[in-house]
């Protein structure tokens, strides 16, 4: 017999308690990208009085009990009445959804909250949030709190009237905080994250200080960020550790229909294009109309000067967009109003105003730099590189074909090699990349082939960071998981075609298994980035110890774990060291690192991709005295977070 579905069924949630119910809904998760995305929230309304002129400087405090402070010197939160809910404004902004100064244009010329949920929200998701705004000499302040009461629950309701706690001569609003560990698994903010966001929030703004303290630590470790450069400064930073073809950073800025770009280019000799986007400073890591817009302008403008000046005498007249953007290191970032991202994400920008804007404003520019005489050293340089690449491009397709022929790719080295899983549906499917024909061998049998197919590699794969694309094609341990994931690579990359939705890379707990991780993230990245965006890649981790108590086995992933597992053994026991996978037979591999219900794999992520950009260049470009720097700095790479913490 069917259920009933009466009004009354309908279930109305006040206030902030529809937050609260469904937290996905406006911060994404509460794993640790939520709980980062709370302090995001006000920051960026700090950010917003400084982009339009009422503030310049942003301190941010993580203290010793989770909570967080954001002060700034911007005008503060309105704390007079609100006419029509006979509130004060600043716990309007708090307590109400979709409340706030930012829908239309006359306080905000340009903002990244558009949808006035941030700060209630953040108070929502809070055990607790003070708010102090200092405005017209007097110091207000009012607290607010989520408790349950008669058996209901109370989300971020006011515990204080607005008080006026004194004089001032300060002026601004300080915000502090507390996420609700009831709400999230763990409140710790990553120091290492917060850093890394208010360092390309200074690229972004520039003149604008960011002040970050860690009072967590016992030195109260404190980091200043100020770029009076801007995006050049922020350019210059992503290529230091490359090799530039010229020393100037083309710097390009216009407005056109109230949209204001700016824009920094370099060229490195890099074969791969990194293009950074940005909207009221929200990263687009999935591009959008602007990105569009900019690629389009490039193109047009360098063909047309090549053609001008004959300067290419290929098959065709012209060269493609890939070729003008080899090597190419870009950062656009977009002030607009009337935002349209593509997604609850904000990830991608779906304006069709802004490519039209971008196209005129980098053709313009673009065009002037290219004629000014005293740039056609750099203009040179970019133009041969745009070149070379073409001729290039013709050999890098014919390698690409080689991909679409099955009957070399999938009969040949994948015979022996691959062993798939008997399962038919791709999300359920798990392909392990195993380091070594040994691990390989014990993988396949302690699997579960009914969804877990096994890769061996027989050797270090290539080093991309270094390669053309031809050559990246030519190497025989791509070719083969290229093939064995279906997908294709590069622009002919289709992610509705991939065969397992998780892809584990599990090599050695050693150097040579960390830089084979390296090198298969180095890959991804370059080559098939959507698998990463869309959480598809995973880091294996394998147990270092094995600790046998009489009939009682454990095993610990590192040192810290082994001293304490052996504390808990008694007097008995013993401690086998495994040097590397394939020492485990296939029943421990299955038990420790296989079976789901057991295993520890670390998703990899790319909440910064500027910084994981420069990470990756660091890790695999020429240089190497910054990738020893790094590396004596994060050498245990069996820590179960360290692929998190560095961005990737």
């Amino acid at each position: 017999m069917a259920k009933s579905y009466e009004a009354n069924d309908i279930q109305v949630l006040e206030g902030l308690k529809a937050v609260r119910l469904r937290p996905g809904m406006y911060i994404g998760t509460t794993g640790s990208r939520g709980l980062h995305h709370l302090l995001w929230e006000i920051i960026d309304n700090a950010v917003d009085e400084a982009v339009n002129g009422y503030a310049s400087n942003i301190d941010v405090i993580l203290h010793a009990d989770n909570s967080a402070t954001v002060i700034d010197d911007g005008r503060g939160i309105p704390v007079g009445n609100h006419d029509v809910l006979k509130k004060p404004g600043v716990e309007v902004v708090f307590t109400q959804l979709h409340a706030g100064g930012k829908f239309n244009t006359n306080n905000y010329s340009y903002s990244g909250g558009l949808h006035g949920v941030g700060a209630a929200a953040v108070n929502a998701l809070s055990e607790w949030l003070e708010v102090e705004v200092a405005v017209d000499g007097q110091l207000y302040y009012q607290r607010y709190e989520t408790f349950t009461e008669n058996g209901d629950l109370q989300v971020g309701k006011p515990v204080t009237p607005l008080l006026i706690k004194g004089k001032t001569d300060r002026k601004g609003t300080r915000v502090r905080f507390l996420p609700d560990k009831r709400v999230f698994p763990d409140i710790h903010l990553n120091f290492d994250i917060v850093a890394k966001r208010l360092k390309e929030l200074a690229f972004l703004n520039k003149g604008i200080k960011f002040t970050l303290t860690d009072e967590r630590m016992d030195d109260n470790n404190k980091r200043v960020y100020c770029f009076d450069g801007g995006l050049v400064d922020f350019v210059r930073y992503l290529n230091e550790d490359k090799t530039p073809l010229h020393n100037d950073v083309i710097y390009i800025e216009g407005e056109k229909d109230g949209i204001y770009a700016q824009i920094a280019i370099q060229y490195t000799d890099a074969y791969t294009e990194s293009i950074f986007s940005y909207v009221n400073n929200i990263p687009t890591t999935e591009g959008g109309s602007h990105e569009t817009g900019f690629k389009t302008a490039l193109t047009r403008v360098l063909n047309d000067y090549i053609k001008t000046n004959s300067l290419y005498k290929g098959k065709n007249s012209g060269l493609n967009g890939e070729d003008f953007r080899e090597g190419l290191t870009a950062v656009i970032s977009v002030k607009m109003n009337n935002i349209q991202f593509e997604g609850q994400t904000k990830t991608k920008l779906g304006n069709p105003e802004a490519r039209t804007a971008l196209e005129t404003i980098l053709s313009d520019k673009l065009l002037y730099y290219i004629e000014d005489i005293d740039n056609q050293e750099s203009v040179r340089a970019i133009i041969e590189k745009a070149i070379n690449a073409a001729k290039v491009r013709e050999a890098a397709r014919k390698a690409k074909e080689i991909t679409r022929r099955k009957n070399s790719l999938e009969a040949a080295p994948l015979v022996g090699k691959l062993a798939s899983c008997t399962g038919r549906d791709a999300k359920l499917n798990e392909l392990f990349i195993v380091e070594g024909d040994s691990a390989g061998g014990s993988a396949k049998q302690g699997r579960d082939r009914r969804f877990q197919a096994i890769l061996p590699l027989r050797g270090k794969p290539l080093n991309v960071e270094k390669k053309r694309l031809d050559q990246v094609l030519a190497n025989e341990e791509f070719r083969t998981i290229i093939s064995a994931l279906g997908t294709g690579i590069d622009e002919d990359f289709n992610i509705d075609s991939l065969k397992y939705h998780k892809i584990i890379i599990l090599s050695d707990a050693d150097q040579d298994g960390a830089h084979i991780r390296a090198i298969l993230l180095t890959f991804f990245f370059r080559y098939m980035k959507e698998l990463i965006k869309r959480g598809h890649v995973y880091i294996g981790m394998a147990p270092l110890y094995k600790i046998t108590s009489g009939s009682k086995v454990e095993y610990a992933y590192n040192d810290e774990e082994l001293t304490m597992k052996v504390k808990s053994a008694g007097k008995s026991y013993t401690v086998q060291r495994y040097k590397g996978l394939g020492e485990m037979n296939p029943e421990q591999l299955w038990e420790t690192t296989m079976n789901p219900a057991n295993r520890f794999i670390v998703q990899v992520t790319l909440e910064d991709a500027a910084e994981a950009e420069r990470l990756i260049t660091i890790l695999m470009g020429d240089k190497v005295e910054p990738r020893r720097d790094y590396i004596a700095a994060n050498a245990n790479f069996n820590k179960k977070d360290i692929f998190q913490e560095m961005g990737v």
